[in-house]
């Protein structure tokens, strides 16, 4: 069932949080916008699964879903078509109308002129160890026992991450660089694909890994469709990682 067109409030609402690429509370949007995402508009976007919204205290915090974001791209892409009037609805419609020319040109997504760079930290590579004392390892009886050849074990999901940040490391032109799945898997050693994809999919909750759509759909190769996870029910085709 195709769903309901937003109105031009409910839309700006959606704007709203898809700029600020964070959850908001009623009381913040309030003091930085003078509006509240409560009532028709709130309904209209939790129903259609484009925000979602949470208790906070006596308030509502919100945040825009994958759905969400696919749907902003799609405003970008072919405007908005809610009604509104006056100048401030007309600046809204020229501006998300227009994102589309910086989009193609710089072939950056919503995501990218959106992201919040200050909520990304170094990544790390490598969680610390406890080794034992000198006087431990030499008090230690020494086991030594024979088993038969057998062929090398698959990479655990802390490897299959370590392997992920390597690989990255070694593709990233430049720091803050994104880096298509295309190129990323071939550099994973053979490591099962549900396997990675169950790692990509918890590295995207870390503070210094994003996982973003490509904008431009049509330029996609069928390596690249096939390299894409899909998380939520969008494909994510590019990663970034680190600050």
């Amino acid at each position: 069932m195709p769903d309901k067109p937003l109105s031009f409030s409910a839309t700006c609402a959606l704007l709203i949080l898809m700029a600020e690429d964070r959850e908001m509370s009623n009381p913040e949007l309030k003091e930085k916008y003078g509006v509240t995402i409560t009532g028709k508009e709130r309904t209209t976007l939790n129903e259609g699964k484009f925000v979602a919204s949470r208790r906070t205290g006596r308030s509502f915090s919100h945040v825009l879903t994958d759905k969400g974001w696919h749907h902003a791209s799609e405003l970008a892409r072919d405007g908005i078509s809610a009604p509104g009037t006056g100048f401030a609805a007309a600046a809204v419609k020229a501006l998300v109308g227009n994102l589309q020319r910086h989009i193609a040109r710089s072939e950056n997504s919503l995501a990218e002129i959106f992201g919040r760079e200050e909520d990304l930290s170094p990544a790390t590579t490598e969680a610390p160890v406890d080794r034992p004392s000198v006087s431990e390892a030499a008090a230690a009886p020494i086991a030594i026992v024979e088993t038969p050849a057998a062929k090398e074990p698959e990479p655990a999901s802390d490897d299959i991450e370590t392997m992920i940040r390597k690989a990255y490391a070694q593709l990233a032109d430049k720091p803050n660089a994104w880096v298509s799945l295309t190129r990323l898997r071939p550099l994973l050693g053979g490591a099962p694909r549900d396997e990675v994809d169950a790692v990509l999919r918890h590295m995207i909750g870390l503070p210094d890994v994003r996982l973003v759509p490509w904008e431009n759909q049509k330029t996609l190769t069928h390596a690249d469709r096939d390299a894409a996870v899909v998380i939520g029910d969008q494909p994510k085709h590019r990663i970034r990682i680190g600050a």
